[in-house]
């Protein structure tokens, strides 16, 4: 109900806001030129630093041939959408990038599949980092094997190290193109406890449309008088919800006290997944607010005059319809790492007003802005889409805050026990010995953690890692875009 009711708010705004090109001049855009005028529109009706950028301004064009005029500037699409970001601004370290998120691509079937879990995936989840010592090579390490991919099915597991593709060294320069073939050769490689050398082993993988189920581990682990539940999620994706909401029904079968919740390899997702997701967890705050969305100007002061609740993302406890499997908990335990982004953020930040939140792991990604996906429509919704051409934009549109007003952690989520992965000792997902997970049984029973955790094994500079490569699948988006407006409306 509450995506109907945004949804016709912002056609309204759209009718008024969208004049600025149109009543000046009724020329129509050449057809060379549809997708360039597809993303300035929808830039400058939409993007979160709208503002902010020079080029966007409502009052930048006097008429559509002035608009196009500039427009013809620009060969590339992509090109074009680059320039329309905010920019990187002195106060920034190297000339970082305000908006680091926003992403256009040229067939918006693919990235649709992608913000639901479906991919071209060999399903080898890894990270990147420095060999050590350099500040070009790259060393790989599997994170974990996605089930039913081509890599279940061959010689490779979590902890199993590569620095080749077909037999050339990656680097920052060529990690790109080598691993975005559709199949390559893994060259794996063996630490000696000072370098990487070559094992002679190969893996040779095949990507295909593969489907992901986020909920990875689902399991109680009993120590002591506790019983832990423990859940790894991978991703805040919507098609999923159902089974999630059965996950949770297991756990509150078997009676858990303590739950411990693993976001370690989570980019993100859906806001909606991740409200539904913390009801889920809580249950005793049904109807209070668990994250405001600010806008730009625009969108955020019509909102505010017309419909100010339309802001709020509320705990529910229902998901369509069906009641919510609610643990009802005052303490959590989640588990981070430099690659836990956006809507995982979201979870944390959205649950510190209400209950006790223990963070264990590393510093998140600092991700606290989200998403709309922009078609070429006159709403830029899915109907009525241009049929010349498949582009659509994932621009940020908000910024995200708690029930309290905050949301201020671009620089990461910091743990309130910090444990590195260290390459040397990841141990086994969902073992109770596995060193993250060990920190928060540790901190459940009151007994002490293992040691040789954050003093012991290689620390590698982290470069990137394969959902961070992908950028769709790190994204904080709301799930449905403004289109579905005009059909509330028929």
């Amino acid at each position: 109900m509450k995506t109907i009711l945004k949804s016709v708010l912002l056609l309204f705004l759209l009718a008024f806001s969208l004049q600025s090109c149109e009543d000046q001049d009724d020329v129509e855009s050449p057809a060379a030129l549809q997708v360039n005028d597809f993303v300035w529109k929808g830039l400058n009706q939409f993007y979160l630093w709208q503002a902010d950028v020079p080029n966007l301004a409502d009052d930048r064009f006097n008429t559509q041939e002035a608009l196009n005029s500039f427009l013809r500037g620009y060969a590339k699409q992509e090109d074009l959408f680059q320039d329309l970001l905010n920019k990187p601004i002195s106060k920034f370290p190297k000339g970082q990038a305000i908006d680091r998120f926003s992403w256009i691509v040229d067939d918006y079937t693919v990235l649709e599949q992608e913000l639901q879990g479906t991919s071209k995936n060999d399903g080898v989840d890894f990270r990147l980092s420095y060999k050590p010592g350099s500040s070009t090579d790259l060393v790989g390490y599997v994170r974990y094997i996605i089930p039913n991919s081509d890599a279940s099915k061959k010689e490779i597991k979590r902890g199993d190290l590569f620095s080749g593709v077909n037999g050339t060294q990656l680097t920052v320069s060529n990690y790109q193109s080598l691993l975005a073939a559709d199949s390559y050769t893994l060259n794996m490689v063996s630490y000696n406890g000072t370098t990487f050398e070559s094992n002679g082993k190969t893996v040779s993988l095949v990507k295909t449309t593969l489907d992901e189920n986020p909920i990875f581990i689902n399991k109680v682990i009993t120590s002591g008088s506790h019983k832990i539940g423990y859940l790894m999620y991978n991703g805040f994706y919507g098609n999923y919800d159902t089974q999630l909401n059965a996950a949770f029904a297991e756990l509150k079968s078997q009676g858990i006290t303590d739950f411990v919740l693993d976001l370690r390899y989570n980019g993100g997702g859906s806001i909606q997944t991740a409200t539904r997701l913390a009801s889920m967890i809580t249950g005793q705050f049904t109807g209070q607010i668990f994250s405001k969305e600010k806008w730009n100007a625009k969108i955020n002061e019509y909102y505010e005059s017309e419909d100010p609740e339309s802001l709020n993302n509320k705990f529910v406890d229902k998901i369509d319809g069906a009641a919510i499997n609610s643990l009802n908990l005052t303490k959590i335990y989640i588990l981070t790492t430099s690659g836990t982004a956006s809507a995982s953020e979201l979870v944390i930040n959205g649950l510190v007003p209400y209950i006790s939140v223990v963070q264990i792991g590393e510093t998140t990604v600092g991700k606290n802005v989200g998403s709309v996906t922009l078609y070429d429509s006159p709403t830029f919704g899915k109907s009525n889409r241009n049929p010349n051409h498949k582009y659509a934009m994932q621009p940020l549109v908000l910024k995200i805050v708690n029930a309290a007003n905050f949301g201020e952690y671009t620089d990461g989520l910091k743990p309130t026990y910090e444990q590195l992965e260290r390459i040397s000792n990841l141990g086994v997902l969902g073992d109770s010995s596995e060193p993250l997970l060990n920190v928060a049984i540790s901190q459940i029973t009151g007994s002490g953690a293992k040691k040789a955790q954050n003093d012991k094994g290689v620390a590698l500079k982290v470069f990137t890692d394969v959902k961070a490569m992908s950028g769709m699948r790190n994204q904080m988006f709301i799930e449905k875009a403004p289109e579905g407006l005009l059909r509330a409306l028929k």
